[in-house]
């Protein structure tokens, strides 16, 4: 049984895909890049802005779920630039403490919208 996640918190999906679909107690997560969900625009700053703003999408549709970022067992991290492995690694402290989740990090050529990061992940409840 499937149920399919969705909230305003976050933003819409822009294809033909849902937020989040949870599966027993298992959600998985779709990527998020880092649009404004009032806004649907890129959000508007340097990368440190954008890893923000994904971790904020990604934690509401966490709480759309029943959870929280804390209940990421695997969290996949999608970057045009390798370099900034470090900004991410920073962040990512600000919003996950000890047992980390699992994680990938992953360089690619391009994002959707010319966004910088994309992240996506499994939620256990």
């Amino acid at each position: 049984m499937k149920a399919i996640i969705n909230t305003d918190k976050a933003p819409e999906a822009i294809g033909t895909y849902s937020q989040a679909v949870k599966a027993g107690t298992t959600v998985y997560l779709s990527g998020q890049i880092p649009l404004v969900p009032e806004t649907m625009e890129m959000v508007e700053g340097d990368i440190s802005a954008q890893i923000h703003q994904v971790f904020k999408n990604l934690s509401a549709v966490c709480e759309a779920a029943g959870g929280s970022l804390a209940d990421i067992a695997k969290l996949n991290i999608f970057l045009t630039d390798l370099g900034n492995f470090g900004t991410v690694n920073q962040v990512m402290a600000e919003y996950f403490q000890e047992p980390y989740p699992a994680r990938a990090a992953i360089g690619v050529a391009a994002l959707p919208r010319d966004a910088g990061v994309e992240m996506d992940g499994i939620l256990e409840l």
